[in-house]
């Protein structure tokens, strides 16, 4: 019996890193679930964007400069003070939000996303949570990730132009499936970061420009590549540099997961409310805290409740890394944090930062159930477009030569089912 070489081991999982992006389906729900916790944060804030962000910011717009100047943040909000530019940058990032939370164009729009991202946080950087710090990080780690694989418009353009190319080898002729808003999308995206680059609107920190640079000129290549040598090495090479960033940025979005739950519980093993149990009762006599009363009142009257779920709190956000490489406590754990940030958003109103952990959560997410609920969130789409759009209008029956009703076919029950 031959034993197995070890070589031959790393050499089959540096073909799978560098073939095939991982976790496409786990991508997905974080590209979904912070575009669309963003989206719903810019749409609650939108009567009050001008004290949060705009003109009338306790934190003003000379102020910020001055700490811009300081830190030497990207935001785009501090190349003109006027109405107008903050109501134009709010509007784009209440589109970009969206456009990436459907995943169309989603190489170039999840850039632009965390230009608008960045823009509104680094203007007034004391106006926001730890919720805004984790949508802050992943929109910048987004960048590099191919996460419109899946659940997204990009992938079914990708199967039509699949349907195209075949079609046009059947019969004998090479198509090459247009891109006009692709290509109008990187001509002006190209323009921006020219007059950006030259104003010196990028910030003063050392990795930015040529980051944006380097992923602008990479899709035109791979655009370039794509259309007129899409069989060649260059166009594998691009693929496998892909791949490579993809995989590398889900390590480091894992990591970070991690980083957040470990510190967060050795901190809370250090406090003496946290240790006697009592922590969780404080934050809920808190009226801030404290959006049902009743609710609160009444989980805080428990002090066995109060106990066991300020233990457990910390029992699962220390536990939680070292149960990675045991799948079956991983998603026991996770399912428990996930339903711990369900009630935070509950009881102590923080659904935004709940909202943006559970989208992190979902890198650890197992590919069976993702694929399952995609399954199930798509049969009731079809469900729903059937009941909205497949409707049974009763259509009069033809008249016979007498003039009377022409008789029902047997099988029939004299309706028609009409589309539209």
């Amino acid at each position: 019996m031959s034993t197995p070489h070890p070589g031959r081991g790393l050499a089959g999982s540096l073909q799978r890193i560098t073939a095939s992006a991982l976790g496409p389906y786990q991508s997905a729900v974080i590209r979904i679930g912070f575009s669309g916790t963003f989206l719903l944060f810019l749409l609650r804030e939108l009567p009050h964007r001008h004290e949060m962000y705009g003109p009338d910011a306790p934190w003003r717009w000379d102020l910020a400069r001055q700490l811009i100047s300081g830190n030497q943040a990207f935001t785009a909000l501090m190349w003109s003070d006027s109405n107008l530019w903050f109501e134009t940058v709010y509007a784009l990032a209440l589109i970009l939000s969206l456009l990436l939370m459907l995943g169309w164009h989603t190489r170039a729009v999840s850039v632009v996303f965390m230009a608008g991202v960045l823009s509104l946080q680094n203007r007034s950087i004391f106006m926001g949570d730890g919720g805004d710090n984790v949508i802050h990080l992943m929109a910048i780690y987004l960048m590099l990730t191919r996460c419109g694989q899946v659940w997204s418009l990009d992938a079914g353009r990708a199967r039509r132009h699949e349907a195209e190319e075949y079609a046009g080898q059947a019969a004998g002729e090479r198509r090459v499936p247009g891109e006009p808003a692709g290509i109008l999308l990187w001509v002006v995206l190209g323009a921006v970061l020219v007059g950006a680059s030259v104003a010196g609107g990028l910030g003063g920190t050392v990795w930015l420009p040529p980051l944006l640079w380097c992923l602008w000129i990479g899709q035109g290549a791979w655009w370039a590549v794509n259309r007129y040598a899409p069989r060649n090495e260059l166009r594998t090479l691009l693929d496998v540099i892909a791949n490579l960033a993809h995989n590398a940025t889900l390590v480091v979005i894992m990591a970070e997961v991690c980083l957040i739950y470990a510190t967060a519980g050795w901190y809370k093993i250090q406090g003496s409310r946290w240790q006697d149990g009592t922590a969780l009762y404080y934050p809920l006599k808190l009226e801030y805290f404290t959006p049902w009363p009743a609710l609160s009142d009444l989980l805080a009257s428990s002090g066995v409740m109060v106990m066991v779920l300020s233990y457990a709190t910390v029992i699962v956000q220390v536990a939680f890394p070292f149960t990675l490489f045991n799948r079956r406590v991983k998603n026991i754990l996770l399912g428990a944090m996930i339903c711990e940030h369900a009630g935070i958003a509950l009881l102590l109103g923080l659904p935004f930062f709940s909202m943006a952990m559970i989208a992190a959560d979902a890198v650890f997410l197992p590919t069976v159930f993702l694929v399952w609920l995609g399954g199930r969130a798509a049969a009731g789409r079809e469900r729903v477009f059937r009941r909205v759009f497949r409707r049974r209008v009763r259509v009069p029956a033809p008249r016979a030569a007498g003039g009377g009703p022409e008789a029902p076919e047997p099988d029939g029950d004299g309706s028609h089912t009409l589309v539209g």
